[in-house]
Protein backbone atom coordinates (compact mmCIF):
# COMPACT_ATOMS: atom_id res chain seq x y z
CA UNK A 1 0.00 0.00 0.00
CA UNK A 2 0.94 3.79 -1.10
CA UNK A 3 -0.02 6.23 1.77
CA UNK A 4 -0.84 9.87 0.33
CA UNK A 5 -0.15 11.56 3.49
CA UNK A 6 -3.60 14.15 4.15
CA UNK A 7 -2.55 17.05 6.67
CA UNK A 8 -4.81 19.16 5.57
CA UNK A 9 -3.39 20.84 2.15
CA UNK A 10 -3.59 19.48 -1.18
CA UNK A 11 -5.48 18.12 -3.96
CA UNK A 12 -5.23 14.54 -2.41
CA UNK A 13 -8.42 13.05 -4.13
CA UNK A 14 -6.81 13.65 -7.63
CA UNK A 15 -3.88 11.70 -6.57
CA UNK A 16 -6.13 9.18 -4.84
CA UNK A 17 -7.68 9.17 -8.15
CA UNK A 18 -4.91 9.25 -10.49
CA UNK A 19 -3.30 6.19 -8.80
CA UNK A 20 -6.49 3.99 -9.50
CA UNK A 21 -6.81 4.69 -12.27
CA UNK A 22 -3.45 3.06 -12.98
CA UNK A 23 -4.13 0.39 -10.93
CA UNK A 24 -2.23 1.69 -7.94
CA UNK A 25 -3.01 0.57 -4.59
CA UNK A 26 -2.75 4.14 -2.68
CA UNK A 27 -4.88 5.54 0.20
CA UNK A 28 -5.16 8.38 1.58
CA UNK A 29 -3.45 8.93 5.56
CA UNK A 30 -3.77 10.79 8.38
CA UNK A 31 -1.27 9.03 11.36
CA UNK A 32 2.34 8.08 11.34
CA UNK A 33 1.53 4.60 12.04
CA UNK A 34 0.26 4.46 8.48
CA UNK A 35 3.13 5.97 7.09
CA UNK A 36 5.70 3.51 9.13
CA UNK A 37 3.60 0.56 7.76
CA UNK A 38 3.16 1.82 3.88
CA UNK A 39 5.75 0.50 1.34
CA UNK A 40 5.68 3.86 -0.29
CA UNK A 41 4.76 7.54 0.54
CA UNK A 42 3.23 10.36 -1.50
CA UNK A 43 3.17 13.66 0.00
CA UNK A 44 1.10 16.17 -1.97
CA UNK A 45 0.14 19.75 -1.71
CA UNK A 46 -0.97 23.40 -3.05
CA UNK A 47 -0.80 26.27 -1.04
CA UNK A 48 1.56 28.05 1.74
CA UNK A 49 4.76 26.34 3.04
CA UNK A 50 4.65 27.46 6.49
CA UNK A 51 0.91 26.01 6.90
CA UNK A 52 2.45 23.17 5.05
CA UNK A 53 5.33 22.92 7.99
CA UNK A 54 3.00 23.53 10.72
CA UNK A 55 0.59 20.98 9.54
CA UNK A 56 2.93 18.33 9.53
CA UNK A 57 4.32 19.16 12.80
CA UNK A 58 0.82 19.10 14.76
CA UNK A 59 -0.49 15.86 13.44
CA UNK A 60 3.20 14.53 14.21
CA UNK A 61 3.90 13.72 10.81
CA UNK A 62 7.46 14.78 9.85
CA UNK A 63 9.35 12.56 11.59
CA UNK A 64 7.61 9.56 9.79
CA UNK A 65 7.95 11.32 6.35
CA UNK A 66 11.69 11.60 7.11
CA UNK A 67 11.94 8.17 8.82
CA UNK A 68 10.31 6.59 5.50
CA UNK A 69 12.93 8.27 3.49
CA UNK A 70 15.77 7.41 5.23
CA UNK A 71 15.03 3.50 5.44
CA UNK A 72 14.40 3.85 1.37
CA UNK A 73 10.82 3.89 0.95
CA UNK A 74 10.13 5.22 -2.27
CA UNK A 75 8.64 9.14 -1.76
CA UNK A 76 6.41 11.04 -4.48
CA UNK A 77 6.49 14.68 -3.86
CA UNK A 78 4.21 17.29 -5.60
CA UNK A 79 4.31 20.60 -5.58
CA UNK A 80 4.73 21.27 -1.64
CA UNK A 81 5.94 17.91 -1.49
CA UNK A 82 8.91 18.95 -3.26
CA UNK A 83 9.45 22.26 -1.40
CA UNK A 84 9.17 20.97 2.20
CA UNK A 85 12.12 18.67 1.77
CA UNK A 86 14.58 21.48 1.40
CA UNK A 87 16.66 23.93 4.31
CA UNK A 88 14.26 26.65 4.48
CA UNK A 89 11.49 28.93 2.25
CA UNK A 90 11.54 32.48 2.37
CA UNK A 91 7.88 32.81 1.88
CA UNK A 92 6.11 34.83 4.56
CA UNK A 93 10.13 34.91 5.81
CA UNK A 94 12.20 32.40 6.08
CA UNK A 95 10.44 29.13 7.49
CA UNK A 96 12.60 25.93 7.93
CA UNK A 97 11.71 23.10 5.95
CA UNK A 98 12.22 18.82 6.42
CA UNK A 99 16.67 19.52 5.40
CA UNK A 100 16.10 15.95 3.72
CA UNK A 101 17.95 18.47 0.79
CA UNK A 102 20.06 21.40 1.48
CA UNK A 103 18.68 24.28 -0.09
CA UNK A 104 16.00 27.17 -0.22
CA UNK A 105 12.38 28.15 -1.92
CA UNK A 106 12.75 31.20 -3.25
CA UNK A 107 9.98 33.66 -5.30
CA UNK A 108 9.88 33.98 -9.22
CA UNK A 109 12.01 37.32 -9.83
CA UNK A 110 9.80 40.45 -11.16
CA UNK A 111 8.76 40.05 -14.28
CA UNK A 112 6.54 40.44 -17.31
CA UNK A 113 5.43 36.93 -16.55
CA UNK A 114 2.36 36.47 -14.29
CA UNK A 115 2.97 35.01 -10.84
CA UNK A 116 1.86 32.30 -9.94
CA UNK A 117 2.92 30.30 -13.23
CA UNK A 118 0.16 28.70 -13.94
CA UNK A 119 -0.33 26.30 -16.96
CA UNK A 120 1.73 23.98 -19.24
CA UNK A 121 5.23 24.00 -19.40
CA UNK A 122 7.87 21.89 -20.81
CA UNK A 123 10.87 20.17 -18.73
CA UNK A 124 14.31 19.88 -19.97
CA UNK A 125 15.60 16.33 -18.55
CA UNK A 126 19.21 16.40 -17.13
CA UNK A 127 18.76 12.69 -16.11
CA UNK A 128 15.57 10.26 -16.34
CA UNK A 129 14.37 8.93 -13.23
CA UNK A 130 12.95 5.30 -12.93
CA UNK A 131 9.40 6.77 -13.25
CA UNK A 132 9.75 8.45 -16.09
CA UNK A 133 9.81 5.50 -18.29
CA UNK A 134 8.06 6.13 -21.65
CA UNK A 135 8.12 9.72 -21.06
CA UNK A 136 10.32 11.69 -23.68
CA UNK A 137 12.43 15.13 -23.26
CA UNK A 138 10.17 18.59 -23.79
CA UNK A 139 7.16 16.52 -22.75
CA UNK A 140 4.03 19.53 -20.96
CA UNK A 141 3.11 19.30 -18.08
CA UNK A 142 0.87 21.10 -15.92
CA UNK A 143 2.02 23.72 -13.21
CA UNK A 144 0.77 26.07 -10.60
CA UNK A 145 3.32 27.74 -8.27
CA UNK A 146 5.14 31.21 -7.01
CA UNK A 147 7.73 29.58 -5.54
CA UNK A 148 10.78 27.23 -6.36
CA UNK A 149 13.56 25.22 -4.90
CA UNK A 150 17.35 26.36 -5.44
CA UNK A 151 19.10 22.96 -4.43
CA UNK A 152 22.78 23.11 -3.19
CA UNK A 153 23.66 19.81 -4.63
CA UNK A 154 22.99 20.47 -8.52
CA UNK A 155 23.20 16.13 -8.81
CA UNK A 156 19.75 15.99 -7.51
CA UNK A 157 18.42 18.21 -10.50
CA UNK A 158 16.46 15.77 -12.66
CA UNK A 159 14.93 18.47 -14.48
CA UNK A 160 14.22 22.10 -15.62
CA UNK A 161 11.86 24.44 -16.53
CA UNK A 162 11.65 27.83 -18.31
CA UNK A 163 9.76 30.21 -17.06
CA UNK A 164 11.50 33.70 -17.14
CA UNK A 165 13.94 32.01 -15.38
CA UNK A 166 15.19 28.35 -15.76
CA UNK A 167 14.37 26.75 -12.63
CA UNK A 168 14.46 23.40 -11.03
CA UNK A 169 11.46 21.22 -11.44
CA UNK A 170 11.87 17.98 -10.26
CA UNK A 171 14.82 15.90 -8.14
CA UNK A 172 15.38 12.83 -7.41
CA UNK A 173 17.97 10.73 -5.54
CA UNK A 174 18.19 7.54 -5.00
CA UNK A 175 14.33 7.10 -3.55
CA UNK A 176 13.57 10.24 -3.40
CA UNK A 177 11.01 12.02 -6.42
CA UNK A 178 9.68 14.65 -6.23
CA UNK A 179 8.45 17.56 -8.60
CA UNK A 180 6.94 21.04 -9.13
CA UNK A 181 4.40 20.12 -11.60
CA UNK A 182 1.39 18.24 -11.07
CA UNK A 183 1.11 14.50 -12.38
CA UNK A 184 -2.09 14.44 -11.49
CA UNK A 185 -3.38 17.42 -13.28
CA UNK A 186 -0.99 16.73 -16.27
CA UNK A 187 -3.67 13.91 -18.25
CA UNK A 188 -2.04 10.45 -19.63
CA UNK A 189 2.09 11.68 -18.92
CA UNK A 190 0.82 12.70 -15.38
CA UNK A 191 -0.89 9.03 -15.14
CA UNK A 192 2.32 7.76 -16.82
CA UNK A 193 4.47 8.42 -13.41
CA UNK A 194 2.17 7.38 -11.10
CA UNK A 195 2.30 4.04 -12.68
CA UNK A 196 5.91 4.23 -12.82
CA UNK A 197 5.89 5.41 -9.07
CA UNK A 198 3.70 2.24 -8.61
CA UNK A 199 5.82 0.18 -10.31
CA UNK A 200 9.33 1.44 -8.83
CA UNK A 201 7.28 0.43 -5.11
CA UNK A 202 6.56 -2.68 -5.77
CA UNK A 203 10.11 -3.76 -6.74
CA UNK A 204 11.61 -1.86 -3.86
Amino acid sequence: MIAIVDYGMGNLRSVEKGFLKVGVDARIVTDPASIDNAKGVVLPGVGAFIDCIKNLTDMKLTEAIIRAIQKGKPYLGICLGLQVLFTESEEFGVCKGLNVFQGKVVKFPKSELKVPHMGWNTLDMKKRPPVFDGIKDKEYFYFVHSFYVVPADQEIIASTTDYGISFTSMVWKDNVFAMQFHPEKSQELGLKILKGFGEFVKKA
